[in-house]
């Protein structure tokens, strides 16, 4: 492999405004901030600080463009996301660049991000060809029944920087391929990846002015955005990717409103390694399950569980392969560990670490910062009250226990509030695919780690994770409305 994927591609500073009815607009207020790269801390433009002025006109653009979104046949919405999925592809290296500068995201996490983004959009391209309701039997005679799946209107979508290319999309082309119309609003830490990029992709696509608008906004100030989502009476449904914190206060909030919301939360997602498992194999998921993109995704493993037969070569092994992972620039195809995300990042790993260092835990690798990365770390005999063990903490960082049995792994695995994905990996897949059952998890993978996501399947979590799924088709159940129509051929008879 070449030094870098991203040859032939070149970045050049832009600045990022609002896409609101087709149109590229800049804040009403006029104001910008900088967007940095989290690596090397240039400025790699500057974006649009919108408001909640900014947002009552991108909703009333998506309301406007509804009904003809809406009436499209399935072949000319299919004819748009097939294109959208060919674009992608053609800008495969400038994606994968701008992935690395905006984000931090190195080369793996980034192919993850760009196949799954073109295949969401090849399997949306077949939505509208899905069946729309079903008919009802009814014991009025002469009547015929049927209960119809329509959209809902407008979609207001909240995603995160983390898998900012992944996420964004899973917001907006899901609802978009039912019939909706979109609001999207990115991150601050990821303006273009996650939002202006998806705008021109499909606007080159095709796709109907208005149909998919984003709004920015700068640092600190999300919450007027998300605030005119949910007062807006053309906003029919509320989708938001991120922590748990933010989840709670946004359900709150939408209750008010009775806006019906799709939350995909914080996950402390634990992986279990069972004695009979494949010790080189298990050492090998695990690694990656833990420290794909810097640990920054919310699907990767927190907690390992080993039995402890296998525990003590598990560690061993474990320790010194992570110990070994290159840490650096994003852009060299040889970078694991890349940057976190911001310094605000980096302070919370080492206070946390630090904190569960004074309080016994020990350090089995890694531990010590290297501004702007943190190195893969793991620790061990970390206290149950430990803010390590208590909630998630987003970056490279994982805990590893050992315990007496597979039923005290899952005790152990279950005792969080969280519930988002989990993983058991075992010489036995019967008995794997028992306790996966007894996880309370919404996604559990079998002789697999536990960073695993497909477009059509019904991602989501348990308990404080969320509620709802994504996934095309399973999307159908958030993005719909469905409605019982009856007609009958004859005059029914009244009693008065």
């Amino acid at each position: 492999m070449s030094r870098s994927e991203h040859a032939g591609a070149a970045w050049q500073k832009r600045d990022v405004t609002h896409f609101i009815a087709g149109a590229w607009v800049e804040a009403e207020s006029g104001r910008w901030y900088p967007n940095h790269s989290p690596w090397s801390g240039e400025v790699l433009g500057n974006v649009a600080a919108g408001d909640g002025e900014d947002t009552r006109r991108a909703i009333d653009a998506a309301q406007a463009a509804f009904p003809g979104w809406a009436a499209v046949t399935p072949a000319q919405r299919q004819r748009v996301f097939l294109r959208a999925a060919d674009i992608i592809e053609r800008r495969r290296d400038e994606i994968l660049l701008a992935l690395a500068l905006e984000t931090g995201c190195g080369i793996h996490f980034g192919r993850v991000q760009v196949d799954f983004a073109a295949a969401l959009l090849r399997q949306a391209a077949a939505q509208g060809y899905q069946p729309a309701g079903q008919l009802m039997p009814s014991d009025v005679p002469g009547t015929r029944a049927m209960a119809v799946r329509r959209p809902v209107g407008v979609v207001a979508a909240i995603a995160p920087w983390n898998s900012s290319l992944v996420l964004a999309g899973r917001a907006s082309i899901g609802p978009l391929s039912l019939g909706n119309t979109v609001v999207l609003k990115p991150s601050e830490e990821s303006p273009y990846t996650g939002g202006a990029l998806w705008a021109e992709i499909l606007q080159e696509a095709g796709l109907p002015d208005g149909a998919f608008n984003v709004v920015t906004h700068a640092p600190g100030e999300a919450g007027a955005i998300g605030d005119a989502m949910l007062a807006h009476r053309h906003v029919r449904r509320l989708n938001f990717t991120g922590s748990t914190p933010t989840g709670r206060r946004l359900a709150e909030k939408a209750g008010s409103h009775l806006k019906r919301t799709v939350l995909q939360l914080s996950g402390q997602n634990p992986l279990i390694v069972l004695a009979d498992a494949d010790l080189d194999y298990a050492v090998d998921a695990a690694t990656y399950g833990a420290f794909i993109h810097q640990g920054q995704v919310c699907m990767c493993a927190r907690r390992i569980y080993v039995e402890r037969p296998l525990a003590d070569r598990f560690m061993a092994a474990f320790a010194a392969k992570v110990a070994q992972l290159p840490t650096g620039d994003p852009r060299d195809p040889a970078t694991v560990v890349g940057p976190v995300i911001n310094e605000w990042a980096l302070a919370l790993l080492q206070r946390r670490v630090d904190e569960a260092v004074s309080m016994g835990a020990r350090v089995l690798a890694g531990g010590t910062p290297a501004p702007p990365c943190y190195p893969a770390t793991v620790l061990t005999d970390v206290p149950d009250d430990a803010e390590l063990a208590l909630g998630e903490t987003f970056g490279p960082v994982v805990l590893v226990e050992a315990v007496d049995s597979a039923e005290e792994a899952v005790a152990r695995a279950n005792e969080s509030d969280l519930g988002l994905a989990a993983s058991i990996i075992t010489g036995n897949t019967y008995l794997g695919l028992e306790l996966a059952q007894r996880l309370d998890a919404g996604s559990v993978h079998v002789n697999d780690q536990p960073v695993n996501d497909e477009p059509h399947m019904p991602f989501g979590g348990v308990k404080d994770s969320g509620w709802g799924r994504f996934g095309l088709g399973f999307a159908a159940e958030e993005f719909s409305d469905l409605q019982w129509i009856t007609s009958r051929e004859q005059d029914r008879s009244f009693p008065f």
